[in-house]
């Protein structure tokens, strides 16, 4: 979701967030909150939204930011919005949230102004929740300002509290033989910060998954493998997919040629980023749309 280009700041701006990322952190519920989280099959849970910010290729301010919604459990989309932003604060690390956050919150007040009925129950976020550098990422931050359960989805593993991505760590991974298959992530401080998710059978790299608002680890982990058709939670790839369809068009660029075997929707993602997918994720790069392999648009 982010940019990762380095910004400077003033200290007295970065003074300021800090203290603001702390205030709001004594307002993150680590735990289930609704009885639909505490049911093992979300019993209740009927519509579950995504958030993206997508870039143009080649510019840090000119963004698209979007929302989606999509039934549970079919998980077919039954709501959309997108609009291109502006974003003027600079990539921090640690300080996404301030970056990126505005925009999405605006998406979903919109969203509940217009069409309270179409509200999600939980939003999942392409980025940690309490993974992060002072126990507060993006996902907690848009879920404590919405309201919201949210849930941390990273695809890369943040190296925190001694978390590495050393020897050991690929090890575990390794060992993720199916999905739904995990591993918790445990600080040197002694605290799970998250899970290590193996989500897809034909998918070996795993999600980085943990809390943001309103919902337990344990269920944060179930929920993100019961929305994922591919490597990525449906809710997260398609407010990509969104995202990035709505730069094109207000950039009247040309639709990117499709490889025909994603005209099919395929029973499983291909093995890895490579192959099938990459035709579009460079046909997409070539039309001005920023896409990294990392995304998994499958």
């Amino acid at each position: 979701m982010a940019q990762e280009a380095a910004g400077w700041l003033p200290e007295e701006t970065l003074s300021l967030w800090k203290r603001e990322q702390a205030r709001l952190k004594a307002r993150v519920v680590d735990r289930d909150t609704e009885a639909w989280q505490r049911d093992p099959a979300f019993s209740g849970l009927r519509r579950v939204g995504g958030v993206d910010v997508s870039f143009v290729k080649g510019d840090s301010v000119r963004a698209c930011a979007s929302l989606v919604v999509l039934s549970y459990p079919e998980l077919e989309v039954v709501y959309e919005e997108s609009r291109m932003v502006s974003l003027t604060a600079p990539y921090v690390s640690g300080f996404l949230a301030f970056r990126e956050v505005p925009f999405l919150l605006e998406l979903v007040q919109q969203l509940r102004e217009k069409e309270p009925g179409l509200m999600p129950q939980v939003l999942l976020v392409d980025g940690n929740g309490v993974l992060h550098h002072r126990g507060f990422g993006v996902a907690c931050h848009l879920g404590v300002l919405t309201d919201l359960p949210c849930v941390g989805v990273a695809k890369k593993l943040l190296q925190v509290d001694g978390l590495e991505n050393n020897a050991l760590h690929k090890e575990k991974i390794r060992l993720l033989q199916t999905r739904g298959d995990s591993f918790p992530l445990l600080g040197d401080s002694g605290t799970v910060l998250g899970m290590a998710l193996r989500s897809h059978d034909h998918s070996t790299r795993p999600l980085y998954v943990s809390v943001g608002h309103k919902m337990s680890l344990e269920a944060a982990v179930r929920l993100t493998c019961c929305c994922c058709k591919f490597r990525i939670p449906e809710p997260v790839r398609q407010a990509d997919i969104c995202s990035r369809e709505h730069i094109r068009k207000s950039l009247g660029l040309p639709r990117p040629p499709t490889p025909r075997s994603l005209t099919q929707r395929p029973v499983a993602c291909p093995r890895g980023d490579s192959g099938e997918s990459s035709g579009l994720l460079w046909a997409l790069c070539g039309h001005g749309i920023t896409v990294s392999l990392e995304t998994d648009l499958l």
